[in-house]
């Protein structure tokens, strides 16, 4: 009996762990069925794109100046009296000598002729500050005659510059009073000696061509080119990648649908705000990943969204 109920016990384990093997074949077919490899699909990156054209850059130095006018004189009575006439305004233009008020220098119990005030300078009258009855003195400035005509832009530059500034370089000045646009002009005198309290050494520009426009006591703001490189190759220093030390793009490699990124290593010249000079790695017309492109790799796959150009000419500031 003993026997019996050990082969019955015998029997059941055997069967329980056949069970037990099948139920694990099932589960591991089932699990190889659902790991199917599949191809992951490519990441296509969008950026934008700078095309290359050749162009200029200029290194320019920016002060503040105002305009003034190259000649100036201020005009005093010969006599001491009262104004009794005034035959200019503000704005006319007056020839030298030409009488422009008369002077009364009688006192009581004495009678004189009216002393005549001539100009001792041509131009144009740009201040009368006496009116008729005024009484005035012979040390006493009654007007101002300037040269409107001739007008020249005075500033003055800091001693660490002066080293980039010389006679005859050119310049562009803008003025509020017309924004947008950029007038000309030329250094034509460069002060010998530093003033020794604001440590800064005086200059004047003329425009070229004058320009009637512009009026004495204008403020204008001047860029004063001091290098010029010409038909560089230039482009957005934000598109570079600074990778183990050295400078690249990625510039947009095969046609519409299949274009990808590949990285060039190329030489930087002068910086000059957001340009930078390329000396070699980069060709006029070649299109390069402005935006997007701290993500990629090279070979990496992308969509060029919108195309951007550079203008004929690169400016920067120097402070």
């Amino acid at each position: 009996m003993k026997d019996i109920k050990s082969h019955g016990s015998l029997m059941i384990r055997t069967f329980a762990l056949v069970i037990l093997s099948a139920m694990l074949s099932s589960c591991g077919k089932k699990e190889a069925g659902d790991a199917v490899p599949q191809e992951e699909e490519a990441v296509v990156y969008a950026v934008n794109a700078y095309r290359i054209s050749g162009g200029n850059l200029d290194e320019y130095l920016e002060f503040g100046g105002d305009v003034a006018s190259t000649s100036s004189v201020d005009v005093m009575p010969d006599q001491a009296g009262k104004l009794t006439r005034i035959l200019v305004s503000v704005g006319d233009r007056v020839k030298k000598d030409q009488v422009i008020a008369y002077v009364d220098a009688s006192r009581p119990g004495m009678t004189y002729k009216a002393s005549p005030v001539k100009a001792p300078a041509a131009g144009r009258v740009i201040s009368f500050s006496p009116t008729v009855g005024a009484t005035v003195s012979q040390a006493m400035v009654i007007a101002r005659i300037s040269s409107t005509d001739d007008l020249e832009i005075k500033t003055s530059v800091a001693e660490r510059f002066i080293s980039r500034v010389k006679q005859g370089q050119a310049a562009s000045v803008t003025f509020d009073a017309y924004p947008g646009e950029v007038f000309t002009a030329k250094v034509f005198e460069v002060s010998p000696v530093l003033d020794t309290t604001t440590r800064t050494m005086a200059i004047k520009l003329r425009l070229s061509p004058p320009d009637s426009r512009v009026k004495v006591g204008m403020y204008a703001r001047i860029r004063l080119i001091t290098d010029s490189i010409q038909n560089a190759i230039v482009i957005p220093a934000s598109t570079i990648v600074t990778r183990d030390g050295e400078s690249y793009v990625f510039k947009v490699s095969g046609g519409e649908g299949q274009q990808s990124a590949r990285l060039q290593k190329v030489s930087r010249g002068m910086t000059v705000d957001d340009r930078c000079e390329i000396t070699s790695g980069l060709s006029v017309g070649e299109l390069i990943i402005s935006k997007g492109q701290s993500l990629l790799d090279d070979g990496s796959a992308v969509n060029v969204v919108s195309v951007t150009g550079t203008d004929s000419a690169g400016q920067g500031a120097v402070r």
